[in-house]
């Protein structure tokens, strides 16, 4: 964890000094990851080295991602390229949406299959577990909503009287949709499960498939209009067939 935080300390500073919107996102992510290993050394998790694993490499699909972007625009997985290549003049809450996004619904199932074998996913007590685990992140996420609001608006955000009136009320759908998003992910993190016993060929189909929804997903946040009210309708998180 420390290796990971000064890594998004590094690159987050070299965004900054290019003030690439791009930092709007990895500033949320590094101080939640800090959020994280606390939760970790507090011992909130079940299984702490399993947590601290999986947040590790789910993080590193994302700076991987963003270091690929840098070299070239075309090269990350097309989620990544439409977040990264939003407007640069979006309102950063905009930009850290986007990239929630396509972290959450694209990165967060391959990295769970990832660091869950077949015969952990075949274990009812040790599924069950990372699953428990799992959703207590959603706990420390949560914690996290009105102090990255804040940040945000500092940082530039863009609140009318109304946004401010109803910044309650947006808190507590950030919670459902966060929710709603992890349950859909554990869901499409079995089914990839499913895929890679049956091959590479058929895991990299299902990964295609993933890549398209979550894209979809991310161009449906892009398009002029309430956010919220379409992810009220269509829910943050997308679905596997």
């Amino acid at each position: 964890m420390d290796a990971l935080v000064a890594r998004m300390r590094e690159v987050l500073a070299s965004l900054q000094a290019a003030r690439d919107p791009a930092r709007f996102f990895l500033g949320t992510y590094l101080r939640t990851t800090v959020a994280v290993g606390a939760a970790i050394d507090d011992g909130r998790f079940e299984d702490p080295a399993w947590v601290t694993d999986w947040d590790v490499d789910f993080a590193e699909l994302y700076l991987d991602a963003l270091a690929a972007h840098r070299r070239d625009p075309a090269a990350p997985a097309r989620p990544w390229r439409l977040a990264f290549g939003a407007r640069r003049d979006l309102a950063p809450e905009a930009h850290v949406l986007l990239g929630m996004n396509a972290h959450i619904n694209f990165d967060l199932p391959q990295s769970l299959v990832r660091v869950i074998p077949p015969a952990d996913f075949d274990d009812p007590a040790v599924r069950a577990r990372r699953r428990r685990d799992h959703e207590r992140i959603d706990g420390v996420l949560a914690s996290r909503i009105a102090a990255e609001d804040a940040v945000l608006h500092r940082a530039g955000g863009r609140r009318s009287a109304l946004d401010r009136l109803l910044a309650p009320a947006n808190r507590t759908a950030s919670h459902v949709f966060l929710r709603e998003s992890r349950r859909k992910v554990w869901a499409n993190a079995g089914r990839l499960d499913t895929a890679r016993r049956c091959g590479p060929d058929a895991y990299a189909r299902r990964v295609a498939e993933l890549e398209a929804v979550s894209a979809d997903r991310v161009a449906d946040l892009l398009r002029p209009g309430p956010v919220l009210l379409r992810l009220a309708v269509r829910g943050f998180g997308v679905r596997l067939a």
